[in-house]
């Protein structure tokens, strides 16, 4: 089957336990694709949309709603749908961050930080990491130190990951954001990986901005996302336009500048509102999608040489796996090199390893049911034994 003569159809979810990285938390709802196909032209959701001619006003859809509960529900004060967590770091680096500002920053942070901040003309600073891959408060207190020390003030906003990208490790932001508060930073929280596939309660979190990815961990279409901020800052990062045309005389009523006026204006956004209610519910269930990943890290544990890169147990899905003693010995003499173990792993049904990695490698098993969350684990001791490794099996 092709949409088009030059394009496939994508039939990924369909045919295989996808592991990808970042793309286990993103895969749609039934009713996301419904919503999809029926708000699928341009301007979909303009069709109700009244004075003041503004995104988060709109009722029908339930657009005007979805903003009031998934603040509530993440315990924040104001939302706003953005196009991705990049463009919730971007409007809040905008409204918060003058040229020539540190601004801290944390040394897993996502590389759209550090262009938010960039564009802001702010100068990162970074935050070390532990000896076992985590953000510390007195790391974080350190690093607020020296900038004050440097620039003869407090930064100016603090980025940090509630789980990170890197290694999924989840970090005490509580303990951070409690640190960076006794120096009046305010701190924003990237939830991208935490924000609609594990309880995450903002205020409890100590965020003065909490950011979510819907399509890495919210179940919709890209590019979305959620911004949501304490009352203090909202009325900075939510601020409204106050332009005025100097031969028109025109005035353009209370969009807001860092949302450009709107933001997700179809798709996307119904894509994002019609997965929240599973994304609630789905949240409840994360003591076991952890012991999911756990079966599936004990099970590529077993073959000999194999190494996890992130802390075991594992508290989250998403795991660095390191398999230089293992399938990266196998890919030196194996025709296929390191291409082997990706190929074989997609003839048992199975895709989202990066083709050719065989070294140190990322997986995340959200979102699998037992089922296949045992198959998976089979498959990994499976294909080593396959290529004469050893494993240890219970």
């Amino acid at each position: 089957m092709k949409c088009t003569d030059s394009i496939e159809t994508r039939e990924v979810e369909e045919l295989f336990i996808n592991i990808d990285p970042i793309q286990a938390g993103g895969r749609l709802t039934p009713e996301a694709q419904k919503a999809v196909i029926a708000y699928s032209d341009g301007y979909s959701v303009c069709d109700n949309c009244l004075k003041p001619f503004r995104l988060d006003y709109i009722r029908k859809p339930p657009i005007a709603q979805f903003h009031e509960e998934c603040a509530k529900w993440l315990k924040m004060d104001q939302l706003r749908v953005v196009p991705g967590a990049r463009r919730g770091f971007q409007a809040v680096a905008s409204s918060m961050v003058s040229k020539g500002d540190p601004v801290v920053l944390t040394s897993l942070s996502h590389y759209t930080e550090f262009v938010s901040v960039e564009q802001s003309g702010g100068i990162p600073v970074e935050i070390p990491l532990s000896e076992n891959k985590y953000i510390t408060p007195d790391a974080a207190a350190g690093k607020i130190e020296e900038v004050i020390e440097k620039f003869g003030r407090s930064p100016s906003l603090m980025f940090v990951e509630h789980a990170d990208y890197q290694y999924g490790h989840i970090h005490d932001i509580k303990g951070i954001t409690k640190v960076a508060h006794q120096y009046d930073v305010p701190v924003l929280v990237n939830g991208a990986y935490s924000v609609g596939i594990m309880p995450v309660d903002g205020k409890a979190l100590g965020a003065d901005f909490l950011v979510g990815s819907g399509h890495k961990s919210m179940a919709a279409p890209a590019p979305s996302g959620v911004l949501a901020a304490k009352e203090e800052y909202a009325e900075k990062v939510f601020r409204t336009t106050q332009a005025k045309g100097d031969v028109t005389g025109r005035t353009f009523g209370i969009k807001e500048i860092e949302m450009m006026g709107c933001t997700l204006m179809g798709v996307t956004a119904m894509g994002l509102i019609a997965s929240f209610p599973a994304v609630q519910k789905r949240v409840e269930n994360w003591e076991t999608e952890v012991e999911h990943s756990r079966i599936v890290t004990d099970a590529l544990l077993s073959i000999e040489g194999t190494e996890c890169v992130s802390e075991c147990p594992r508290k989250h899905t998403l795991t660095r796996i390191n398999t230089l003693g293992s399938f990266d010995k196998v890919a030196q003499n194996h025709k296929k090199r390191g291409f082997f173990l990706s190929g074989d792993l997609k003839k048992k049904g199975i895709t989202g390893v990066i083709a050719g990695s065989t070294r140190v490698w990322k997986y995340n098993t959200y979102g699998l049911t037992r089922k296949q969350t045992d198959y998976l684990a089979s498959a990994f001791q499976d294909v080593a034994e396959e290529n004469g490794l050893v494993v240890n099996r219970d």
